[in-house]
């Protein structure tokens, strides 16, 4: 990744313009191609430094629940922790972390009941404890990097 990666990166990570042709804007700011630009942001990709682009939605604006969850789950057994909460369509991360609960997955649905309903089955399939740690109040940062 060299200075111009790292020019795209800072610029797309604040905003992709709302246009007609998105990655020619970036192309304007950043002083290259539109075809470089389209070239870099692929090459990114493929080396697993851009996981994804598209926008972020607020669930609660559309009605949705989301919760916060995370389990104890045995360092032998989190392959199978992780086939069965990446099977949800709903699952929206899902990662490990050192300590204990070690496990945690975020979760959106169309409702609370479907909600619990994942976790329940999660619970069931996968004989251990989720918590489940719905946000009381939302407090959104806006994180930028400038790489």
């Amino acid at each position: 990744m060299d200075a111009l990666d790292k020019k795209i990166l800072t610029v797309i990570n604040r905003s992709i313009p709302l246009e007609e042709r998105p990655f020619k804007a970036v192309a304007d700011r950043v002083g290259i191609s539109e075809d470089e630009v389209i070239r870099r942001i692929a090459g990114l990709k493929a080396a697993g430094i851009i996981r994804r682009i598209g926008g972020v939605i607020n669930p609660r604006g559309l009605g949705w629940h989301s919760t916060l969850c995370a389990a104890s789950v045995p360092e032998d057994r989190i392959e199978d922790y992780a086939e069965v909460v990446n099977a949800y369509p709903e699952v929206t991360h899902n990662y490990v972390r050192t300590g204990d609960p070690n496990c945690w997955f975020t979760l959106i649905a169309a409702n609370e009941e479907r909600s619990k309903e994942i976790i329940r089955e999660i619970e069931e399939r996968l004989r251990i404890k989720i918590l489940d740690l719905p946000a009381k109040r939302i407090f959104k940062i806006k994180v930028s990097f400038n790489l």
